[in-house]
């Protein structure tokens, strides 16, 4: 068969069955006319090479298992050269995500040292253990119930809406990238000293969002490592509030700020009334593309929510 063909039934190009030839991996037959003359066994070699280089063999280290083949064996790694060149670019492969493990390691420490840059609270490394009251929980908080208010929102896209952010920036929730954006939603962050809407303890899913905060806080970095590109938490409260927030709790991430709710309106998120005001119901979105990918609704208990993200992501690789 002519060199077109053999392409086309192998599904590489005339110039790689080129460069295959010039490496010694095919040695096509010679017709009278001196035209290359090639065979069927050549058609299974060059679709092995396709198939080595998808795995992340270089072409020019596929020689022993085209070598394999040669020997009689079924298949191409029926040999322990071939089992060799695999264990080859296995051990390339880890050397190659370590260093870049490593390189995400030192960005991520370099986010959290300039995310603190300028403010008087430390790091989370050198934050407090979380025993003040307005960190803590009460014990026996009513669990909130899934009312169906949040069943439509997977395989939504997210609106042409723009919310300020903690860091001066003006956010479109419909250009957030295609990498997983983990945006969760809490009714309103309280301050030491200050008392919470009358009755919210007794409010189902009210009570927690400091907590919660907290926790994404501490599981930032696992976070991104399970592949979310950024975090953000949101509440109807304004951006003066939630940049005090940020500054007090030591947040690696910004918060977003909607006080009409506008999200909340136009995807038909849920909410309720707690001392007079209309807040969010607490849950999380998982979007990508600006698409709502995961919602997690309910959100209970809020302190172990942002491990619920978490098991979650890694679950669910991308």
């Amino acid at each position: 068969m002519k060199i077109g063909e053999l392409a086309r039934r192998a599904g590489v190009t005339a110039k790689a069955i080129r460069y295959y030839e010039s490496l010694g991996l095919i040695a096509p037959g010679r017709l009278a006319n001196g035209y290359r003359d090639y065979a069927e066994y050549d058609v299974r070699l060059a679709r092995e090479i396709k198939t080595l280089q998808q795995l992340g063999i270089p072409v020019e280290r596929t020689r022993p298992f085209l070598e394999c083949l040669a020997a009689g064996s079924a298949y191409a790694d029926d040999c322990p050269a071939s089992l060799a060149s695999y264990r080859e670019a296995i051990d390339e492969l880890t050397g190659r995500i370590e260093a870049l493990a490593a390189r995400r390691a030192t960005l991520i420490t370099h986010l959290t040292a300039a995310a603190h840059r300028g403010s008087s609270v430390a790091p989370p490394e050198r934050i407090g253990t979380g025993s003040e009251d307005y960190l803590t929980l009460p014990a026996h908080l009513p669990a909130p119930e899934d009312d169906g208010a949040a069943g439509h929102l997977n395989g939504t896209k997210l609106p042409h809406l723009t919310l300020s952010d903690t860091a001066g920036r003006e956010i479109r929730l419909d250009s957030l990238g295609p990498r997983r954006t983990v945006i969760y939603i809490y009714p309103l962050t309280g301050r030491p000293g200050t008392d919470l809407p009358e009755g919210w303890n007794s409010i189902p899913g009210a009570r927690g969002c400091t907590p919660e905060t907290c926790a994404f806080r501490d599981h930032f970095r696992d976070l991104l490592e399970a592949g979310a590109g950024r975090v953000y938490g949101l509440s109807s409260q304004d951006s003066d509030y939630q940049t005090e927030v940020v500054e007090r709790l030591g947040l690696p991430f910004d918060m977003l700020s909607d006080p009409a709710l506008s999200l909340a309106d136009i995807l038909g998120l849920p909410t309720f009334e707690g001392g007079g005001t209309r807040l969010f119901k607490r849950l999380t979105l998982v979007v990508r593309d600006s698409v709502i990918e995961h919602t997690f609704y309910p959100v209970f208990a809020p302190n172990e929510h942002a491990q619920q993200v978490l098991t979650w992501l890694r679950a669910n690789p991308l």
